[in-house]
């Protein structure tokens, strides 16, 4: 497919006949934006960005978008040749990651000497100790490097979009060609070194590794943006290669035994592998093959993961319910988000219960934090809020009395739309175009919107703090499989 065509991108546009007079304020001066935060998962629908059709209480938001595809920019590129440590196999193309709930137990090792962490790694059997994160396992951080990668994909598209600024499509050609494509830096398409347990018997990937590209969601949103938007900078030739290169990994992953396990999980684990199988099949123009996808969750794991009272006692049951409630959830959003845009429609869908996505986030919005993440479950509110409609004003309600008033300037706000700033966005600056309270604070309309949906990953919720749009990265290391 040719994706590159001279004179066809935003930035030959004239934008104030095409942008909406937000972009207006978000190009003439400094907008709060929120620290850096990595969604769970998300897909957005590259036709929903492209029309440019925001509405004026998108703006705050919209300069989170940018700020963070620059934070994210000068971190890349990234590449699986970084990690200190060589995979089983000898070849550092390999991905590799370490389960991260894996402690070693040395009690029956008999050693004399203290034994080095290499050591330790290869001879000490391993034991799992659900919801401990051991943070030895960051040594290597293939991880937490996709994690950024998706992330930085994502927004710099969203970013090109916005502004019509070549640099962004540029950084998102770099970022692919050198993960995916450069022979001196690319993936090789498996997992079959992700989430090692270490010690004696786990020199090999589990099939919760698998979990580890969830986000490949959030890339192909970007890379679709470029496409179908026709950057300059998204070359026919790249994009060739990474279809090519997905192909081989799709074929993985419908026909390796670790990416086989992990499918028929009934948790989390399986919910996310069907965002990452349904969103690559769309990257290689397969829509059919993704909407089946999407169709076997919905007519499988979906119909046990939601009780009759909203819970999800899978998800429930693990050490850190809050979060994994609201991590299944961002992957169940996602599978509907998927299933929308290749005309499967999945939100009115019902489990064995009679209970639907949701009726997931009412009962979760229920349940109190704790002492784990709050700010986890924001932006699946917003999307629920968004497609479903909040009439009565609940769900901006709950965000204003959770999150806080800096709510609409989280960059997922931009395409969970409809949903109420609650009369949060402000505009100092006469004629710039946005109003305070361009959306009602009552709530917003019913309706789906094309949009998309979110929460963690690698890095993880990094906290609501507002900061200027000058501020520096804020970034929270944690990892939930």
């Amino acid at each position: 497919m040719r994706s590159c065509a001279s004179n066809s991108g935003p930035g030959t546009l004239a934008f104030s006949a095409v942008l909406t007079a937000s972009v207006g304020v978000l190009l003439s001066g400094p907008l709060p934006v929120h620290s850096l935060t990595s969604y769970a998962n998300d897909f957005v629908d590259p036709a929903f960005v492209l029309a440019r059709n925001f509405g004026n209480t998108t703006v705050e938001a919209q300069a989170t978008i940018v700020q963070w595809a620059e934070d994210l920019a000068s971190e890349g590129p990234w590449t699986v040749m970084n990690k200190t440590v060589t995979p089983p196999s000898g070849d550092k193309h390999d991905y590799m990651s370490w389960a991260p709930y894996s402690w070693p137990d040395c009690s029956s090792v008999g050693n004399t000497t203290e034994l080095t962490p290499e050591q330790i790694w290869t001879t000490c059997p391993y034991i799992t100790k659900d919801g401990q994160f051991n943070p030895d396992g960051r040594l290597i951080n293939d991880v937490g490097a996709f994690q950024d990668l998706s992330d930085a994909v994502l927004y710099n598209a969203l970013a090109w979009a916005l502004k019509g600024n070549a640099q962004y499509s540029a950084n998102v050609a770099k970022f692919v060609r050198t993960w995916f494509v450069d022979p001196a830096t690319a993936m090789n398409p498996n997992l079959n070194y992700a989430q090692m347990k270490r010690g004696p018997d786990g020199q090999v990937g589990e099939h919760t590794g698998v979990l580890d590209l969830k986000c490949m969601s959030k890339l192909v949103s970007g890379v679709l943006i470029l496409r179908e938007g026709k950057a300059a900078e998204w070359t026919s030739d790249l994009d060739a290669q990474l279809t090519n290169w997905t192909t081989s990994y799709i074929k993985w992953l419908t026909t390796a035994k670790l990416a086989l396990d992990e499918e028929s999980a009934e948790n989390n684990h399986g919910t996310f592998y069907y965002n990452q199988l349904a969103a690559l099949q769309i990257l290689v123009g397969d829509k059919d093959g993704a909407k089946a996808t999407v169709e076997k969750y919905f007519t499988s794991q979906y119909l046990s993961q939601i009780a009759a009272n909203g819970d999800q006692p899978l998800e429930t049951a693990r050490t850190r319910p809050y979060h994994y409630r609201a991590y299944n959830l961002a992957a169940m959003i996602t599978n509907a988000k998927l299933g929308a845009y290749v005309g499967y429609d999945a939100w009115n869908l019902t489990t064995s219960k009679g209970t639907t996505i949701q009726s997931a986030l009412d009962y979760a919005i229920t349940q109190p934090a704790g002492k784990e993440a709050a700010s986890e479950l924001w932006p699946n509110v917003v999307a629920v809020g968004a497609v479903y409609g909040d009439p009565d004003g609940k769900y901006a309600k709950w965000m204003l009395q959770n999150a806080g008033s800096t709510y609409p300037e989280d960059a997922q706000f931009l395409w969970n739309q409809p949903f109420s700033d609650s009369g949060l966005v402000k505009a100092a600056a006469a004629g710039n175009g946005a109003t305070k309270g361009g959306s009602s604070g009552s709530g917003s309309s019913g309706g789906k919107n094309a949009g998309t949906v979110q929460d963690n990953g690698a890095r993880g919720v990094v906290g609501s703090a507002s900061v200027l749009a000058a501020a520096g990265l804020a970034a929270l290391a944690i990892l939930v499989a």
